[in-house]
């Protein structure tokens, strides 16, 4: 009898002791797991990347500053798997990744911007798209662009900059005249796109013509304002 009480009572230990063990190894993992999804709010929640504005320079025409990275995907050619828009990766196919970039403008903004141009602001988020490569094993950017539709036609703006500044590089847009296009180049903010003026129709359209310079230059005006460094005029 007291040999039979004695395995039992053997047997009664080794299962507590294997529920305590058990249970302490439940509580590990879901340390373990906590710490992960911390881990994971806090890249989540860190800039995916040093992002520069178009100019290069942290420092907006009103002041403020350039915005921290938003969405950012890799893929090789013109980063393929980023979620910037099929004409914007065209422009950029040597790019290892685009980041999308949102930046709210705000309403004393909207209105100096609105008087400025002679334009109307239809949306306060403005998306702007940075590329970046990592040829020769440095990660650097290599332009900015934006879009912008008018006249029923999506036009690519890409910019340069200068001292800080964002200029026009190069402007894209299936339908219309390349003459037309190419009479963008170099202009900034402060040029006042006039068709028949400092723009060339060059074979398009006068409405159409009009409208495509109004919307790159409210852009032009935007991204100075977001994001150009201060300078004199």
């Amino acid at each position: 009898m007291k040999k039979i009480l004695g395995v039992a009572l053997l047997g009664s230990l080794s299962l507590v002791a294997a529920g305590c063990s058990g249970g302490g190894e439940t509580s590990r993992n879901a340390t373990t797991t906590n710490s992960s999804a911390s881990n994971a709010t806090t890249t989540s929640a860190s800039p995916g990347g040093h992002v520069d504005a178009p100019g290069a320079t942290p420092h907006g025409h009103d002041g403020g500053t350039a915005p921290a990275a938003g969405t950012e995907s890799h893929g090789g050619g013109g980063a393929a798997n980023s979620d910037a828009p099929a004409n914007v990766r065209a422009v950029f196919p040597e790019a290892q990744s685009i980041t999308t970039q949102h930046k709210d403008i705000s309403a004393s903004q909207i209105a100096t911007i609105e008087k400025e141009t002679g334009t109307k602001i239809a949306d306060k988020d403005h998306h702007s798209y940075r590329a970046f490569s990592t040829a020769g094993g440095a990660r650097k950017q290599i332009g900015a662009a934006t879009v912008v539709k008018a006249g029923g036609k999506e036009i690519v703006v890409i910019y340069e900059s200068r001292n800080g500044v964002p200029y026009i590089r190069e402007v894209r847009g299936e339908g219309m005249p390349q003459a037309f296009l190419d009479a963008f180049k170099g202009k900034g903010h402060d040029d006042k796109f006039q068709v028949g003026g400092d723009l060339k129709s060059g074979g398009a359209d006068d409405a159409t013509a009009k409208g495509v310079a109004a919307a790159v230059r409210q852009d032009a005006v935007i991204m100075q304002t977001l994001y150009g460094g201060k300078h004199s005029h």
